[in-house]
């Protein structure tokens, strides 16, 4: 009989989900170099001084970070000043080359972690935030990051309406883990009342995603930030990607929401399957850039008793509504996603690029053409319904 999954095991926090609990905000005085140009980033970038203060930053050791939240703080430090470093001047004039004192211990400390050196959703997302109260509620107006970009208000708010989504993501972990266990023991009731769970997380996921139009400006994401979250693969810009000095070159994607282990989960747990190769074979890819313990947790969900056959053979309709129901929310939160890559991507590239000759095409910072890619994975959810209507 398979075992039972404890979410736990997997560093799924029961209140956060996927998010990185009380993050770290400060690291040891030696590594102080690192942080004063991370807290500091919007200010060196827009003048110009980031690569001039890299540059003189020492080569430190990694060795001096204590325990998981100590790297996940340096991962982020190192992965914000990386991508300001890279694209200061913007997306015509990358730098194709990171500096030792920069490459060295940024690869060191995520070959511990076991995740690329880019800036990962995981890093700026699950991991770049704190409470402006550490005794109020998590809520937006209570909430900062740690490290930003040029954008101002945008950015932060792109960032923490992201972190929301996720933590929103959190009650249909539980869901998940409830569907799963019920299954092996063939507890209906269960079953439908993960199912259920798992409904009301992913309404209240959108419902969180909506709040992207209060808080982040799409003229100021597509014009200032976006380029920050632009990766080295797939990217005409850097053919060769980018070399990390006295390390190596490789080429990386940059991050996205389809680096999402929340989204992953429910595709694996409704048994989504996607249609097109390229779909299938970019999501796969992108599991490497979530961290160890919540990749495994996807895999684990593929590799079980199929949900949809059992609801299927359970010959019970109230069971198949249900399953139908979420199937449905998570068209719902990807036709979302698709109208916000309209607003935030495609109609203010349009604005910028009037009178270009040849129309633009859109890449995602992930290296995917976005609409394409996002509709097709729209497209594969809804082929899993029972009833379709």
């Amino acid at each position: 009989m398979e075992p039972e999954i404890q979410l736990e095991s997997f560093h799924v926090s029961r209140t956060k989900g996927f998010v990185l609990d009380n993050p770290m905000t400060d690291l040891p005085e030696y590594y102080q170099p690192w942080m004063s140009i991370a807290m500091d980033l919007p200010h060196l970038i827009q003048t110009h001084q980031l690569w001039d203060r890299v540059h003189k930053m020492p080569l430190l050791s990694i060795m001096h970070l204590e325990g998981h939240r100590e790297q996940r703080l340096a991962h982020l430090a190192l992965g914000f000043i990386t991508m300001g470093y890279v694209w200061q001047e913007g997306e015509h004039q990358p730098v194709k080359t990171l500096p030792r004192q920069l490459a060295e211990p940024y690869c060191r400390v995520s070959e511990a972690l076991d995740m690329p050196p880019i800036l990962l959703y995981a890093d700026c997302v699950l991991a770049n935030w704190k409470l402006r109260d550490p005794a109020g509620p998590f809520k937006i107006e209570n909430l900062d990051t740690i490290f930003k970009f040029p954008g101002e208000g945008s950015c932060r708010g792109f960032f923490l309406v992201s972190l929301l989504v996720e933590q929103a993501a959190c009650t249909g972990m539980e869901g998940i883990a409830m569907v799963m266990n019920s299954m092996l023991t063939q507890d209906n009731r269960g079953v439908h009342d993960g199912l259920e769970m798992m409904n009301k997380s992913l309404e209240e996921m959108k419902k969180m995603f909506g709040l992207m139009r209060k808080h982040v400006e799409p003229n100021v994401f597509y014009g200032t930030l976006r380029i920050f979250f632009t990766g080295w693969k797939d990217n005409p810009a850097l053919p060769d990607g980018l070399c990390y000095e006295g390390v190596f070159t490789r080429q990386l994607r940059g991050g996205s929401a389809a680096q999402s282990s929340s989204i992953q989960c429910f595709d694996a747990l409704l048994g989504v399957r996607q249609v097109e190769a390229s779909a299938d074979s970019y999501l796969k890819d992108i599991r490497s850039y979530m961290p160890p313990a919540h990749r495994q947790l996807i895999e684990v969900l593929q590799h079980r008793t199929p949900l949809r056959s059992y609801v299927q053979s359970s010959g019970e309709q109230d069971l198949i509504d249900t399953y139908d129901k979420c199937v449905k929310a998570l068209v719902d939160l990807r036709c979302y996603h698709l109208q916000a890559v309209t607003s935030y991507v495609s109609a203010p590239s349009k604005t910028a690029h009037r009178g270009d000759p040849t129309p633009r095409e859109e890449k995602g910072t992930g290296g995917t053409d976005a609409f394409h890619f996002l509709k097709s994975v729209r497209d594969s959810t809804k082929n899993v319904l029972i009833s379709p209507e």
